[in-house]
């Protein structure tokens, strides 16, 4: 099973060390950034499972980077840790986007159990919405053999990696699910050099499902963010 991946947005040094150490104690893997235009990108070229961001940063604070995370329709979890204590802060982050807020200085104990129970909802939402079988525009799709029969009763064997992506553009309907995250979840790794590959499939979807492949309805290609599935 992989690790779940962790970015930790925190300047202040000493903080960001000791959290670092004591989340991958609890078995994360944690990627670091201590800048707030640097976290952005970051964000922007990688998956996570989450997010933890400070407020007061060099170059680009935390409640304009959860601002610019949710508008660029990246779900995921953000956990706001801020020396700015008063409701009107909290009300703000969480108006922004963020999942949790947590004021420093905080305890060590609650701050990872909050990391567990936010990383464990959506992991469990995901766990929920697996499928073993799916049907649209006439097309069956069996996850648990690799094949499908599309809808003029033609036997289709689907790769591994076809029937976990197409599982997973599946799972997330009407949604953009972003490049980073299909090379995460489906080839497991954060960033790989080319997304022609996932091209290549999206392509081969098209071919296998569309009436007509080079105006698809079915598989769509969101320019500079990713790829959506509708039926």
């Amino acid at each position: 099973m992989r690790k779940f991946e962790i970015l930790l947005v925190e300047d202040e040094e000493n903080l960001h060390d000791a959290l670092k150490l004591n989340l991958e104690m609890e078995g994360y893997s944690v990627s670091s950034s201590y800048d707030g235009a640097q976290a952005l990108k970051q964000i922007q070229s990688a998956h996570f499972d989450l997010i933890i961001l400070d407020i007061m940063l060099p170059s680009l604070d935390g409640f304009a980077i959860t601002e610019t995370v949710r508008l660029h329709n990246i779900e995921t979890p953000i956990l706001i840790l801020s020396a700015k204590n008063t409701s009107a802060n909290r009300v703000q982050g969480l108006k922004l986007g963020a999942d949790d807020y947590l004021t420093k200085p905080f305890n060590l104990e609650e701050l990872l159990l909050r990391v567990a129970k936010l990383i464990q909802k959506t992991n469990s939402t995901i766990l929920q919405a697996k499928m073993d079988e799916y049907t649209f525009a006439g097309h069956t799709l069996n996850f648990k053999l690799q094949e499908a029969i599309n809808n003029k009763g033609e036997k289709i064997t689907l790769t591994k990696k076809e029937s976990m992506l197409l599982q997973l553009l599946i799972e997330n309907k009407n949604t953009v699910v972003t490049r980073e995250r299909i090379l995460q979840s489906v080839w497991g790794y954060q960033v790989f050099p080319t997304t022609r590959t996932i091209d290549n499939f999206i392509l081969s979807f098209r071919k296998y499902f569309e009436q007509d492949p080079k105006s698809p309805v079915h598989f769509i290609s969101i320019r500079g963010l990713g790829y959506k599935f509708q039926d």
